[in-house]
């Protein structure tokens, strides 16, 4: 079984750990509690780098190693990276599980040592390429 875990730090008070276990070529799994984030929706991903010293702006795009379009959890056409939205509670803690076979623990589309990161943006899944303003919705909350 392949294990990694994601240490969750923010100046902002954010903070919490997220592991993901894959047992041979299964899909992984993904299991967090991250607090300090506001109740609510929020989008989550892999982002392609794991250099987190400009926090968000130096992590890249969500990790995208097939060069699809953007998409939902469950479908087939999506960034690997493209892990959907969790639910954050009223007390500002977000406890959640995720099972996903488009980030595996090893190999070359790997997520060792990239960076996840919680958006404001809820993304409401809409499918397409990203550059187009019309295939994707997003909604911002604050």
């Amino acid at each position: 079984m392949l294990k990694a875990v994601a240490v969750i730090t923010s100046s902002e008070g954010i903070s919490g750990k997220i592991f993901f276990t894959q047992e041979g070529d299964g899909p992984t799994t993904v299991t967090g509690s991250v607090s300090g984030l506001k109740p609510g929706l929020h989008g989550f991903h892999v982002h392609t780098f794991g250099d987190t010293t400009n926090g968000c702006l130096s992590t890249g795009l969500h990790f995208n190693p097939a060069s699809k379009d953007h998409g939902g959890p469950e479908d087939e056409n999506r960034h690997a990276g493209d892990l959907g939205n969790v639910n954050v509670g009223d007390d500002g803690t977000a406890n959640f599980t995720i099972v996903d076979k488009h980030i595996p623990l090893s190999g070359p589309h790997s997520i060792a040592g990239r960076s996840v990161v919680f958006t404001k943006v809820v993304m409401i899944l809409a499918r397409g390429d990203m550059n187009s303003a019309k295939s994707l919705e997003m909604l911002v909350t604050e």
